[in-house]
């Protein structure tokens, strides 16, 4: 009953920022990398010693997929949506930022529907920033105007 509480709360808090009109790369990030962490240690350990786990694990992802969407600049994001817009499932995108010095490899990782949109992707940025390597996983689906936008999926 526990794990499931927790994974509600989870899942809630991840829909109600992505949900929001000003939602940022960073946002995105740190709340899906705060999901996949808290699932991954609702894994873990038993009574008190889980809800730590699940604690730790938030925390933990939450400051990885946010350290991703601070790191990339307007080129960065032009870049990923080549890479959504052009790779095939399954295919990386790889460069480096020659300002920032932090490379990435986006891979388009399943194609899926999105509350009726039907050109959407789930994805996997990973990011060596400063000599560490940090992944976060997210869904973005094609606008109107052909740009991609991160979306809660």
């Amino acid at each position: 009953m526990k794990k499931l509480v927790a994974k509600m709360i989870l899942i809630a808090a991840g829909i109600s920022v992505v949900g929001c009109s000003n939602v940022t790369n960073q946002d995105v990030g740190t709340v899906t990398g705060g999901v996949i962490g808290g699932l991954v240690g609702s894994r873990f350990g038993g009574g008190a010693g889980q809800a730590v786990a699940v604690g730790a694990g938030a925390l933990l992802g939450a400051y990885l997929g946010g350290a991703i969407g601070r790191s990339m600049d307007q080129a960065d994001r032009a870049r990923l949506n080549s890479a959504l817009e052009t790779n095939n499932v399954g295919q990386p995108a790889y460069w480096t930022n020659q300002k920032t010095g932090v490379s990435y490899d986006v891979v388009p990782t399943r194609n899926v529907n999105v509350e009726g949109n039907q050109y959407c992707r789930e994805y996997r940025t990973t990011a060596n920033i400063a000599g560490k390597r940090q992944q976060v996983y997210g869904t973005a689906c094609r606008q109107p105007d052909g740009s991609w936008q991160a979306v809660g999926g």
